[in-house]
């Protein structure tokens, strides 16, 4: 290995590291710490979104997008809060006014179109709400994820973690078994480099970290078997539409936050695409 490459496994090692603390750190604080971190995520995951729309000729509206991204994210967390935390507050006061915020801010965004005067105004609208949609979303449910895997419905903070460490491992041994056995490309269209061979090594140690997980803590093994396949496939299908986002903006990274990882997008683009799925899972499950 020569220098040049050494130095970019060390940067991406630290980087990972101090990524990998920040996030063991914020959740096993507190809940609100949790909290924070997916409202980091939202707020930045947006924002590179936007800075790839750009890039592909669009004017997204940043600012009020990145505003309705984080506001409707912390209606999520009033929920969260709502039925995690203080038990106090009425769900149902949280979202009418979720609601009520959204029949305002929704149509405020084309009427602020009408005073740009900038090209492509349909796709600058609908780019804007895209980002909402592709990364805010998914943050707010990951709130739920937790929740909905606790027995008792209660905050768990290993429950969280759990969830996003089977992201992890997934992630991290499909690459070493593409880079090992790797022959039968997936579609080079969009990441020449993703192996069937490495999906599937990916999918197993996905299934195999989640039965390990759910053994410790007590959970319905079925259930969590289920689960760590929900995360796999639909997590490869989410480093998929983040690649061929960058692909369309002729671009490595979605940002430049994190030394040797990329963006918050680059990061955190499995678990965009996931959340969705893996919480009607969940529902369905339980």
């Amino acid at each position: 290995m020569n220098r040049e490459k050494l130095k970019n496994l060390l940067v991406r090692t630290l980087s990972g590291a101090v990524l990998a603390a920040l996030l063991f750190g914020a959740t096993l604080l507190s809940p609100w710490g949790y909290v924070a971190l997916m409202a980091a995520v939202t707020a930045v995951g947006v924002w590179e979104f936007y800075g790839l729309c750009s890039r592909c000729g669009y004017s997204p509206q940043r600012v009020m997008g990145t505003t309705l991204a984080v506001v409707f994210f912390g209606f999520g967390a009033a929920l969260f809060a709502s039925f995690a935390v203080s038990r106090s507050l009425e769900a149902e006061m949280v979202i009418l006014a979720a609601m009520l915020y959204a029949l305002v801010a929704v149509p405020s965004i084309f009427v602020c179109e009408l005073f740009r005067n900038v090209e492509h105004p349909i796709a600058n609208v609908a780019t804007t709400l895209a980002g909402v949609l592709y990364v805010a979303f998914p943050a707010t449910l990951m709130l739920a994820v937790p929740l909905l895997l606790s027995p008792d419905g209660a905050w768990n903070p290993w429950y969280a973690l759990c969830y996003i460490l089977i992201i992890w491992a997934n992630d991290v041994f499909a690459y070493l078994t593409g880079i090992t056995i790797g022959r039968h490309r997936m579609c080079e269209r969009i990441s020449p480099k993703k192996s069937w061979e490495g999906f599937v090594g990916g999918v197993v140690a996905a299934v195999g970290f989640a039965l390990l997980f759910g053994h410790l803590l007590g959970g319905n093994m079925l259930i969590w078997a289920g689960l760590g396949g929900v995360i796999a496939v639909t997590g490869v299908a989410g480093d998929f539409v983040e690649s061929l986002f960058k692909r369309s903006a002729d671009v490595k990274d979605s940002g430049a936050i994190m030394p040797g990882h990329g963006g918050m997008l680059d990061r955190f683009d499995a678990l965009f695409i996931s959340a969705p799925y893996v919480v009607l899972y969940l529902i369905l499950v339980s």
